[in-house]
């Protein structure tokens, strides 16, 4: 499998940032890490052994980044305006920076795909809920919708763009991103088990909105014994992978 190690200094986030490249061609995936994580989160944790033989055979080709969270989510003592505000930089930083990077890179043309699991799920449907006209999908896998909830329940402005929960609640049903995410694969999947609660709540937001908004999602709850951890997220990434390709219905 081709490895490569990229990195540059980010003016908007004022550090040099880090990318890993699997694979040479194919759909390209975002890989949002989970909280706190870096780049080599996925390899790590065996999720790129889960996927390495549609990396090897071409069929994807996937780009993981570091995180900024420790200033932003993790952050509990922070000033919150700020915390808001490094998050809306780091959003920035993935559409403005990496996803030039993605294009120039994968050449393919096609648009890629963000997944993400826990906060690394968060990250997925900010970027493409906000701007579905440059991702092909999205999967988030036991993801947390309500920015609120890292922030005490506190909420600006700022922050509001970064919970899905909020503005999509809000999103007109005649908005034009609605025919946009209804050409796209969307899916959330949460477990019932330990450390899912949070996940189960919002993600239970997120269908209903969903529903009232006209937009199809794959949303799926996995069963009791589905606790928030790596072993379900690679059962999770098999069984979705080939819905977000396009490869079934």
């Amino acid at each position: 499998m081709k490895r490569e190690y990229r990195s540059w200094y980010s003016d908007r986030l004022q550090r040099e940032m880090n990318i890993r490249v699997y694979g040479h061609a194919g759909t390209p995936l975002l890989i949002l890490p989970t909280q706190d994580s870096m780049c080599d989160n996925f390899e790590n944790f065996g999720m790129i052994d889960t996927v390495a033989p549609e990396i090897e055979a071409g069929k994807i080709q996937l780009f993981a980044v570091d995180t900024v969270d420790r200033e932003t989510w993790s952050n509990v003592w922070g000033d919150k305006g700020w915390r808001a505000a490094r998050q809306e930089d780091y959003y920035n930083y993935l559409i403005e920076e990496v996803l030039p990077f993605i294009r120039t890179e994968n050449g393919t043309g096609r648009l890629p795909i963000a997944i993400g699991c826990s906060l690394g799920g968060l990250h997925a449907a900010i970027v493409f809920f906000r701007r579905p006209d440059l991702f092909g999908g999205m999967m988030s896998l036991s993801g947390v919708y309500d920015a609120k909830f890292f922030f005490d329940g506190w909420e600006d402005g700022t922050l509001y763009q970064n919970s899905p929960v909020d503005f999509l609640a809000n999103l007109p049903e005649d908005h034009p991103y609605i025919s946009l995410y209804n050409q796209k694969k969307i899916v959330l999947c949460v477990g019932q088990g330990r450390w899912e609660d949070e996940g189960r709540r919002t993600t239970a937001i997120m269908r209903d909105i969903f529903a009232g908004k006209g937009i199809h999602a794959w949303v799926d709850f996995w069963g009791y014994d589905v606790d928030h951890d790596w072993c379900w997220w690679k059962k999770q990434l098999r069984y979705f992978l080939p819905y977000v390709l396009g490869e079934q219905g």
